[in-house]
């Protein structure tokens, strides 16, 4: 007695050409090995922001990646014991001050590494006391009579390393000069804050968005921590938009890989029931893996990276793709071979890969670098599947196997389904309750605020609000943009506009401001100063004066007079050479060059009047502006999703188009269309009327 069609068993896969198997995966594995080692993976999450369309939204991108506020880490140490917690924060900046992660790390304390030894003579053209202050016999007994004061005060072994060279302690005021505008409270000599918690700034070399970095450096942070000696019970507390990064790329991350586990065990177990057959389940995963490594292969040959986010939703979308081996499998019928049944398929499956594609065209057109990667990923993977199913599958396929149809329980499930009823009045309906929802849906309709679109909870935005206020952090949302021919001519404007800013600092129309005259006068200035130091015969006199009746012993100040007369042969220092010092990264991030000219990106605090800052504008016939951030990301917003709106509804012509021209037939094509379009209302009003307004995220 024969087994009938429809119930025959699987063989292994002994009826299979089994070359063409081992071709293809071997051709599988060539590609594989091409994508790893051509293919970079990235991790700047601006390539998924929008393009930047006007001035203001190119800065805008450049601050979100490379601006100051970017790199900048907000650190407290919290639970440590009152007598040893001043100790934990000076432990914590020597262990980390020499970490090339970090560009700078800082607590209140002096910091005698801020100028280079070579860079150490400049100290008296970047100060400014020369403006106030001759070197001369009066000046120096002063400064002299006031070190040996502080030989009795605690700072004594401090201080005394830098006196042979450093006698009027210039470099302790450029320290003072270029902590924080409104730098926290002293106690033990680091920043605290009133409830004894010491409190530190880290700013990383890499961009605030680059979460393997920053993961990194929060790492070397943790660890540098808790190898110091008497922890204890101390945690150390870091925020800022590196932690950000960090905190919602893990999260990503971590869903993403949780939510694909269970929809491969799934998708696994479905297959399994359906064709009861472990050599017909790899062989159907062949067209996927195919799409998915012509997928990558495509963006090395593209673009030579992309993003890891690219990635992971590129293998989300392709996930239509398993739908191609699957109406093979499932369209087959018993005694009917596997080339017969993709014959009498194709024109269906045609219809279905190109009108996928059409549909992941609109993110080729988004003009944003990760969604244009995503498209090129999708698209190349969903043709060659497809093509994959239609020349390859069907000859590796065996010749016997089981239909599907004859699986327990399908037809049972299938003819359930057939007997529910379709009312027609049941659409309209449908449609007449999501026009409901759209209109009672609270406003609004749009949710153009990128912070409201952040992951972070709400938890660590408070946090990071109190770090920022204790440490006299730098407003995220408002710039001044100082703007000239070169970046000497923004230093000249940057000290020009000091006093008119001081005057809004006391006015209260900002609590403090950092411009990038702070770090580096200008060469007029410095020159200025430099007129101003006396030769080598002069300064001698005068120090011999100033050191009569005070127990130095002659020839102890040769160093500093060494370095006075080198001050007066220097050339002025540039931005280029102030690179060299740790704040020097600082520096680079205030002044950049755009378009040919150049721009000074002065940060602000505590941003009380907006219209006071506004008419600057217009007192400096442009030159001075205020930049505000989130003005700037909302417009860049809005273009975007107009323009994504229009390539969507391209997109979506061109899908009805195709669906009419594979069917020649109107109502066919409606009866396909109305589904997806009407799921697609439905989706959108129960999003509105749940409170949520629509975002790019959702286009």
């Amino acid at each position: 007695m024969t087994t009938p069609p429809g119930r025959r068993h699987g063989r292994a896969v002994g009826l299979v050409p089994v070359w063409i198997v081992l071709a293809w995966i071997a051709l599988l594995a060539t590609l594989g090995f091409y994508a790893q080692h051509a293919l970079h993976i990235s991790t700047d999450l601006r390539s998924f922001m929008p393009p930047a369309r006007s001035a203001d939204q190119k800065l805008l991108l450049d601050q979100i990646g490379n601006g100051p506020g970017s790199r900048l880490l907000l650190l407290a140490i919290e639970k440590a014991p009152p007598d040893h917690a001043a100790d934990l924060s000076r432990g914590l900046v020597a262990a980390i001050s020499s970490d090339a992660r970090f560009a700078q790390i800082a607590n209140g304390a002096l910091d005698d590494s801020l100028l280079s030894s070579d860079l150490l003579p400049y100290r008296y053209l970047l100060s400014p006391t020369l403006d106030q202050h001759a070197l001369d016999a009066a000046y120096l007994t002063s400064e002299l009579g006031e070190r040996v004061a502080d030989f009795g005060s605690p700072a004594a072994s401090m201080l005394k390393p830098l006196l042979p060279r450093d006698p009027t302690l210039e470099l302790v005021k450029l320290a003072q000069r270029w902590s924080p505008p409104k730098p926290p409270p002293m106690r033990g000599g680091v920043w605290m804050t009133e409830a004894g918690e010491p409190l530190l700034i880290a700013q990383t070399r890499a961009p605030g968005f680059d979460p393997d970095a920053q993961s990194a450096a929060l790492a070397a942070l943790q660890n540098a921590f808790h190898a110091l000696p008497d922890v204890g019970a101390a945690t150390l507390t870091i925020s800022g938009p590196g932690a950000f990064t960090v905190a919602v790329s893990e999260r990503t991350r971590g869903e993403s890989e949780w939510i694909g586990r269970i929809s491969t065990v799934g998708f696994i177990v479905l297959l399994l029931v359906a064709y009861r057959s472990f050599a017909v389940l790899l062989l159907a995963a062949l067209p996927i893996l195919s799409g998915a490594l012509a997928g990558i292969g495509a963006l090395a040959l593209s673009f030579g990276e992309a993003h890891g986010i690219t990635l992971a939703f590129g293998f989300t979308l392709l996930g239509v793709a398993q739908e191609y081996p699957i109406r093979l499998l499932s369209h087959r019928r018993a005694g009917e071979t596997a080339i017969a049944s993709i014959r009498a398929l194709w024109p269906l499956l045609l219809t279905a890969i190109t009108s996928a594609c059409i549909a992941y065209l609109a993110f080729f057109a988004s003009g944003v670098p990760g969604l244009q990667q995503l498209a090129v990923f999708t698209i190349t993977g969903l043709l060659v599947a497809g093509l994959s199913t239609r020349y390859l599958l069907p000859h590796v396929l065996p010749q016997q196997f089981r239909d599907a149809e004859a699986t327990p329980g399908i037809a049972r499930a299938w003819n359930f389904l057939d007997r529910l009823p379709r009312p027609r009045w049941l659409p309209p309906l449908l449609l007449l309750i999501a026009a409901g929802m759209f209109w009672w849906a609270p406003p609004p309709f749009w949710q153009d605020n990128l912070a409201a679109l952040t992951p972070v909870s709400q938890t660590d935005l408070q946090r990071d609000e109190h770090l920022r206020s204790a440490l006299g952090a730098a407003d995220v949302r408002y710039l001044l943009v100082l703007q000239a021919d070169s970046a000497n001519d923004v230093l000249d404007l940057s000290e020009r506009m000091t006093p008119r800013l001081d005057k809004l600092v006391s006015d209260g129309v900002i609590d403090g401001i950092e411009l990038p005259s702070r770090y580096l006068p200008s060469a007029e200035v410095q020159r200025e100063r430099q007129a101003k130091l006396p030769d080598r015969s002069t300064l001698e006199a005068a120090l011999a004066q100033a050191q009569t009746d005070l127990p130095f012993r002659a020839g102890l100040f040769e160093p500093f007079v060494v370095d006075v007369e080198a001050a007066r042969a220097l050339k002025p220092l540039t931005a280029a050479q102030f690179e060299k010092s740790p704040l020097g990264t600082r520096l680079a991030a205030m002044l950049v060059e755009r378009d040919g000219r150049w721009l000074g990106l002065a940060t602000l605090i505590g941003v009380h009047d907006v219209a006071a800052l506004q008419k600057l504008d217009g007192e400096t016939h442009g030159a001075v502006r205020l930049l505000d951030l989130k003005d700037a990301s909302e417009s860049l917003i809005k273009q975007y999703r107009a323009r994504i709106l229009r390539a969507l509804a391209i997109a979506i012509g061109l899908l009805a188009l195709t669906v009419f021209l594979a069917f020649r037939n109107l109502r066919r094509a409606w009866h396909v269309l109305a589904p997806m379009t009407l799921a697609t209302i439905l989706v959108l009003a129960v999003l509105r009327i749940s409170g949520i307004p629509l975002s790019l995220f959702h286009l």
